[in-house]
């Protein structure tokens, strides 16, 4: 442990996605959570250059104030140090090169998207041999892309809905606007949900009503990520539940499920009404019956070891009933590996509702993060002792 009683919490957050307003309004929340006689936070912001600088750390500059966004812009220059044996993060001064070293025992990536979530950070980390918060390389990887989240879950079977994937879908577009053929369109139907595989909360996707609409929809969704999902639309509800990694590597656990219900005039949970329109409600937990709860959790627990995820996950379903059977039908839409840690997100509320409150999940989230890294165990006072 870098110091005599607190642990040292590097809270990375920002980067060089399309959702890096939203990293800086989880980490917000995080580093509020972090309780400073427990930790040493030491919060690390990447621009939208993909420049690490430390920043203040104050949460009420990360947050969403009037509609505007937080953005890091500015700070002291950092540069992860890539010999384990450093172990943390190194000062970059002006002129000088590299300066003063700060040793890190775990880092909080609150990163959503390109750069953050989808395996490339983790293997940074890797690389320096630093203990991190949420999945490793390949389910960040994997669970990022949805070509291949689909696949995974589809192996263990796990339902997913019909969907067509275009590759280097802005080319395709160039050569045929049409893209796809009468058979898909038939097969799919309308409405379809036209998405960046690789991209969240949201950005970049367009609901479908009319083909002649399409063309634009795979140039807005191209001009995130070259490949480019089509989903056809699954009627039914909204839920998510949360998971997290069992203590001392039990099997994981399943938060109570959420809804998510859009007031009227709401046409889809886009970007705007997930972030800056009061255009949904959220049942926390969701007003489910006993057996639809256990088969939602189930599935979400099975989801999660799929996927090989670690650490924490959120995952997403649609869930139908057939009128004249009374039968449910679970679909998976996406599995979110670091999910959103906003005032107003899901899984924190999830938690919350199953009886874990914010400063203990995040307290949770850094001991397993430690525990896989084998380096912490339970103090006599239940705190974190770690084996360095």
């Amino acid at each position: 442990m870098s110091g005599a009683s607190k642990l040292r919490v590097a809270v990375v957050f920002g980067g060089r996605s399309a959702e890096h307003a939203i990293s800086c309004v989880s980490a917000g929340s995080v580093l509020a959570a972090l309780d400073p006689d427990r930790y040493e936070v030491v919060p690390v912001g990447i621009t939208r250059e993909g420049r690490w600088v430390l920043t203040d750390g104050d949460p009420s500059r990360l947050a969403i104030t009037g509609g505007a966004l937080p953005e890091v812009s500015a700070g002291t220059a950092v540069s992860l140090v890539g010999d384990p044996a450093g172990r943390g993060l190194a000062v970059l001064e002006a002129g000088q090169g590299i300066g003063r070293l700060t040793e890190v025992d775990v880092v909080f990536p609150v990163l959503h998207g390109a750069y953050g979530e989808d395996g490339t950070i983790q293997g940074l980390l890797e690389m320096s041999g630093l203990p991190y918060v949420g999945s490793g390389v390949f389910a960040s990887a994997a669970s990022m892309d949805k070509e291949f989240t689909k696949k995974l879950l589809t192996a263990a079977g796990i339902p997913q809905g019909d969907h067509v994937v275009l590759r280097d879908a802005a080319g395709a577009l160039r050569a045929d606007p049409d893209l796809l053929d009468e058979a898909a369109r038939a097969r799919l139907g309308l409405p379809v949900f036209v998405k960046p595989s690789r991209a969240g909360s949201s950005i970049g996707i367009t609901k479908v009503t009319d083909w002649a609409q399409f063309p634009e929809a795979v140039a807005t969704a191209a001009a995130i990520d070259p490949k480019v999902i089509v989903e056809a639309s699954v009627p039914g509800r909204e839920v998510e539940c949360g998971v997290l990694a069992g203590v001392d590597g039990g099997l994981p656990e399943a938060s109570l499920p959420a809804e998510i219900r859009l007031r009227p005039g709401t046409d889809w949970y886009d970007f705007d009404a997930k972030y800056l329109e009061d255009a949904v409600e959220f049942d926390v937990p969701a007003d489910l019956t006993p057996a639809q709860i256990a088969a939602v959790q189930e599935m979400s627990r099975r989801a999660f070891l799929a996927m090989d995820c670690r650490g924490l996950a959120r995952v997403d379903f649609f869930l139908a009933t057939d009128p004249a059977t009374g039968e449910d039908r679970l679909v998976v839409n996406e599995v979110n590996t670091m999910p959103g840690f906003t005032p107003i997100s899901m899984f924190p509320r999830m938690w919350a509702a199953s009886g874990v409150s914010y400063p203990e999940l995040v307290d949770r989230l850094v001991a397993s993060a430690l525990g896989a890294a084998g380096l912490i165990g339970a103090g006599p006072d239940g705190g974190h002792r770690t084996s360095r």
